[in-house]
């Protein structure tokens, strides 16, 4: 199977910045810093999901170190976020056991060391929130998302954090004998978990991935 990997940045009101301006970037409004990455199969057609479920805590990783789940105000507002977005794209929502075609998690990253942040090295570190036994697949192993392909670095300073929407394939869990991620989303800059937020995040997420649609 040929997996590709595709990238997008969107980081907003920066247009006016041109190489003259000095320290240009200490203008940019919280939202404006924001970046956003998304990935995706490309050989996956996403109409051919229906249903979906979306965890209902968030998995938060410190230092490169699996912390727990949690359920804030922020988190709350994420994952009522992805439900409207999933919803507005044709998908209808079902409980996690219903077997649902897509299952979709919600991550918290938090580094407080300065240095080089990848992306996707992510995945290959913390694996996700993927618990098979949250989505009633224990034993499965999780496929090797070899589809994001290279890796994209950015710096960090003090104490930085990254929100990661991912959404697996288990409709054909079963057939596969693993949980394959289809989709995922990345997200950082300023403010990146404060509530307020969490809708344009998500919204910025799928307009970057038109695809995600299935017929209703």
């Amino acid at each position: 199977m040929k997996n590709i990997f595709t990238i997008a940045l969107v980081a907003t009101g920066i247009t006016s910045m041109v190489a003259c301006q000095k320290d240009a970037l200490k203008n940019l409004s919280p939202a404006e810093s924001r970046i956003y990455i998304t990935n995706h199969d490309s050989t996956v057609n996403f109409s051919e999901f229906k249903t979906f479920s979306v965890a209902d805590s968030v998995g938060y990783f410190q230092d490169n170190q699996a912390a727990g789940k949690d359920l804030s105000e922020f988190d709350a507002a994420i994952i009522a976020a992805v439900k409207a977005a999933m919803q507005s794209r044709g998908f209808q929502l079902v409980n996690r056991t219903d077997s649902p075609d897509l299952g979709i998690t919600v991550s918290r990253i938090y580094s407080t060391q300065t240095g080089i942040m990848s992306y996707p090295g992510y995945w290959d570190s913390y694996g996700g929130y993927y618990d098979p036994y949250y989505w009633g697949y224990g034993g499965y192993d999780y496929y090797d998302p070899t589809y994001y392909g290279p890796t994209y670095y950015t710096t960090f300073q003090v104490t930085q954090g990254a929100l990661s929407v991912d959404m697996l394939n288990l409709k054909d869990a079963a057939t596969d004998n693993s949980i394959r991620p289809v989709w995922s989303g990345i997200a950082r800059g300023t403010g990146v978990f404060s509530t307020s937020a969490a809708e344009g995040e998500i919204n910025s997420f799928f307009e970057q991935s038109p695809y995600l649609v299935t017929n209703q």
